[in-house]
């Protein structure tokens, strides 16, 4: 059976780690320069670190600041198969009531647009470039979130 260890990290303490997937996902895979996958914002953020429990190796991450942006969601790709990204969108989620915010919003690929309705964000202005990629601005209430979780659970 897999199972997953989910952890609140902050950079300085986890750095080797969060960049072990990121660069695996967004360097090697998706070819995303580090110079530009590893940015200084990183000290600002709030990380997600998902292990595997069984090797306890690293398998997925993403990021939040307090501004509610939530970015540099990575899961390995021998992990995409488990929905390991919802339970780092979850825990994202969770750090941002935490904080007390009352919307997350993330610059998404075009390609995921569809991905994140399906987590109810919306689309948000126009869409632009950034390192090279279309991306859309999709924003999500927090209020909506907490709503649909009461829902499900019945």
């Amino acid at each position: 059976m897999i199972s997953f260890s989910i952890s609140r990290v902050e950079w300085e303490q986890a750095a080797p780690l969060l960049k072990t997937v990121r660069e695996k996902v967004f360097v090697c895979e998706r070819r995303i320069p580090k110079k530009i996958e590893f940015d200084r914002r990183d000290h600002h953020a709030v990380h997600i670190l998902v292990c595997d429990d069984h090797s306890q190796e690293p398998i997925a991450t993403g990021r939040i600041f307090p501004t509610g942006e939530i970015s540099r969601i990575a899961v390995i790709p021998n992990f995409r198969k488990y929905q390991v990204d919802k339970l780092v969108i979850k825990a994202l989620i969770s750090i941002a009531e935490d904080l007390k915010l009352d919307e997350v919003f993330i610059y998404s690929p075009l390609d995921a647009v569809d991905y994140f309705r399906k987590h109810n964000f919306i689309p948000a202005g126009a869409v632009f470039m950034e390192a090279g990629m279309p991306r859309q601005r999709m924003v999500c209430s927090l209020e909506d979130i907490t709503n649909t979780k009461v829902y499900l659970s019945h």
